[in-house]
């Protein structure tokens, strides 16, 4: 994890980095009013697969607000601006509400910087732009806590409570957040911005998600934009209000994550290509017959596309208990491609070392002496 202060077009940005380096990048942009932490139950899934940056629009949490208005164009460019002070020359985009149009922009904008992009809860045009005008000037003779309440009542249905019992206290917060003049010029950037002719010139791989009792972006609205962009495809989350993501926060990252990366089995494809290295899985596709082909496919699918990428554990701490399994058990064989693959997800040789001397006290010496035998003769052989 990595927290920065990023100055993109004269604005101090707060930055946050998650996931593993070398992954892919994702880009997670917010819906007005809220923080980079609305995007939390999301991330222990999605840093399975990517290196995820999220950032505070300009006045929302630990970003800075000039005066405004600010423009679409301007918010797009500050997107931009910080994929490139991460060093980030592409990236897919995830975006929710003033995200997802957003993201509309730099896919349409950039296209060259854009891998594939989920939007969410969002249009190509906010209108009636009085409807913004109005808010922000609320919002500079009021401040934004006067908002909360019309807030939850279009963002949530009455089962929020049970479903996500902490979404109204973060939100309260995260508003609370907000600087007025930053929020207000982030209004008029949605009261005049209309990315309608621009759909058609969207090449990315496109999901649009709605949520099926939204008021703000219904599924009405959602439809029309899975019919203007070339490639994309329509998922409506059920019993879901306008921030879905929160509301039904398991069936949001599983639409994500299938259009983002694929199936399980693609997933586990590319998590088992991660870590053990594509030579291995190469050689393994390669030795495959239609006997054998069911098995590789479950452990594709579930050990790799399931397990492997389960939230709650990351792979260097996986590389460890699998480690002590395959020599508590005796399995020697696997430590041949499981230790490079623990080097790869960051144990050190002194690590491994340690982990087999343990193996020693709760497995038996002499499980741990041949472990032993066979992982200093795998480190020889990558020396």
């Amino acid at each position: 994890m990595e927290l920065l202060q990023v100055n993109v077009n004269g604005v101090r940005f707060r930055v946050r980095i998650d996931g593993s380096e070398g992954s892919p990048w994702l880009l997670m942009l917010n819906s007005l009013s809220t923080t980079y932490e609305m995007w939390d139950e999301q991330i222990p899934i999605l840093t399975g697969h990517f290196r995820v940056i999220r950032y505070d629009q300009r006045g929302h949490g630990g970003s800075g607000a000039p005066p405004g208005p600010y423009s679409i164009e301007e918010l797009g460019s500050d997107a931009l601006g910080i994929l490139d002070a991460v060093g980030a020359a592409r990236a897919s985009l995830c975006g929710l509400s003033l995200g997802g149009m957003i993201s509309m922009w730099l896919a349409a904008n950039a296209p060259e910087r854009i891998e594939r992009m989920v939007i969410s809860c969002t249009s190509a045009n906010f209108a009636p732009p009085e409807f913004w005008t109005d808010r922000a000037a609320f919002v500079r003779s009021n401040g934004t806590s006067g908002l909360y309440g019309s807030l939850l009542e279009r963002w949530f249905t009455g089962q929020i409570d049970v479903r996500n019992p902490g979404a109204k206290d973060m939100i309260a917060s995260m508003l609370n957040a907000c600087d007025p003049e930053g929020y207000a010029g982030v209004c008029e950037a949605l009261a005049r911005a209309d990315l309608r002719a621009e759909l058609s010139s969207i090449s990315a791989p496109t999901l649009v998600i709605a949520g099926s009792f939204d008021p703000a972006t219904p599924p009405a609205t959602a439809l029309s934009l899975y019919d203007a962009i070339a490639d994309s495809s329509l998922v409506v989350i059920p019993d879901a209000s306008h921030l879905a993501n929160l509301e039904q926060p398991d069936l949001f990252v599983d639409a994500v994550m299938e259009h983002l990366v694929g199936s399980p089995k693609t997933r586990g494809m590319a998590v088992r290509t991660q870590v053990l290295g594509k030579d291995y899985v190469a050689g393994a596709n390669a030795r495959k017959t239609d006997f054998t082909a069911p098995f590789q496919d479950f452990i594709s699918r579930y050990a790799w596309g399931e397990i492997w990428t389960r939230p709650g554990l990351d792979r260097r701490s996986r590389s460890m208990i699998t480690l002590a399994i395959l020599v508590s058990l005796g399995h020697l064989n696997e430590l041949s491609f499981h230790i490079p693959a623990a080097l790869r997800n960051g144990l050190s040789r002194e690590e491994i070392a340690e982990l087999l001397i343990q193996c020693a006290v709760y497995a038996g010496v002499p499980a741990a002496n041949s472990a032993f035998s066979k992982a200093n003769e795998i480190l020889q052989s990558l020396d």
